[in-house]
């Protein structure tokens, strides 16, 4: 009876694994705020990647992890720099096999740990940044990156990187638009997993975490400038914002599930305080139920092989095809 008038359900194509690729290892480094995530190699993210397509997840978003930075992040729009090299040894072996995604930011790239170029008062320039974001959205769609994660919440990012992608003739390059990024105490673990050189905070241009309407707001001016997706993150402390803009998107929704959020259902399931597996399941069941069509998690593999391997969704009904929240899109 449960199975059959479950409302939410969950398949392995709505999740989406981030992934860490580190310059210079030859094996892969544990994060040690993220237990069970590293900073992969070239080849140790191939065969992640491969687990990914057995298990059936939608697709993997890239970050990069330079040794080098500098002030204007320029590893970011070399062709040999880390991500962009790591883009083209996966989108080679596995393009045809999953959708592979990429983050669009500065932030891993310079030395001072923001998303933008810095001006002479040490101010993020954002136009200065769009201009940045525009060479990084053509080396990634060059080095075969099918869906943008344009992750810097800086104002116009989505139409500026439109126009550079289609005026190089990249029009079926996607734009996935995180549109209301709030200024979170989550991103702790993900600062390790990318030997973030930040000082200071992002509070000039991640959103307020007091702020539902903007968020709504934020996602509109997106989908106005072109974004194919959009994007509300973190996820689970911001169910209400999701939800809002779940009801009011005619584009994709989706929710990522951030590095703290993982962090503290590990720590607890490690201290024998909780069900991990049971809280893992039940909090992307509760992102769907907000409205995310799709949902970037650090467990997507896992839940994945979950599912594949009981051959159900979360809620017990055989494999059919994709199921999301009750009235989302498909």
């Amino acid at each position: 009876m449960r199975r059959l008038v479950a409302e939410t359900r969950i398949h392995p194509a709505q999740l989406v694994l981030p992934m860490f690729v580190a310059e210079g290892l030859t094996e892969p480094r544990a994060i040690s705020s993220m237990p069970g995530q590293v900073q992969h190699t070239l080849d140790t993210a191939a065969r992640e990647v491969e687990r990914g397509i057995a298990a059936g997840i939608g697709g993997v978003m890239l970050f990069g992890v330079p040794q080098h930075k500098d002030a204007v992040g320029s590893g970011a729009t070399d062709p040999d720099g880390i991500l962009n090299r790591a883009t083209a040894f996966l989108a080679e072996r596995f393009g045809d096999a999953t959708v592979i995604q990429t983050d669009l930011c500065l932030d891993e790239f310079t030395d001072h740990g923001h998303c933008g170029v810095l001006a002479d008062d040490g101010s993020v320039d954002n136009d200065a940044t769009l201009e940045r974001y525009a060479d990084m959205a053509i080396a990634q769609a060059e080095a075969g990156s099918r869906i943008l994660g344009l992750s810097g919440m800086m104002d116009g990012q989505v139409e500026h990187v439109r126009t550079a992608l289609d005026a190089t003739g990249h029009q079926q390059t996607a734009i996935l638009a995180y549109s209301a990024k709030y200024a979170t105490a989550l991103y702790g673990p993900f600062r390790e997993a990318v030997d973030s050189s930040l000082t200071g905070d992002r509070k000039t241009y991640q959103q307020d975490p007091g702020n539902r309407r903007e968020g709504l707001r934020e996602a509109l001016l997106d989908i106005a400038e072109g974004a194919d997706i959009v994007m509300v993150k973190p996820a689970g402390l911001y169910l209400d914002v999701l939800a809002d803009v779940a009801a009011a998107s005619d584009v994709p929704v989706w929710a990522y599930q951030v590095s703290g959020e993982y962090a503290m259902v590990e720590a607890a399931a490690a201290n024998g305080w909780i069900d991990r597996d049971r809280l893992i399941t039940e909090s992307l069941t509760s992102i769907v139920r907000a409205g995310a069509d799709t949902v970037l998690t650090y467990w997507a593999i896992e839940q994945a092989e979950w599912l594949q391997a009981r051959g159900l969704s979360t809620q017990g009904m055989p494999d059919q095809g994709l199921h999301g929240a009750s009235g989302a899109r498909p």
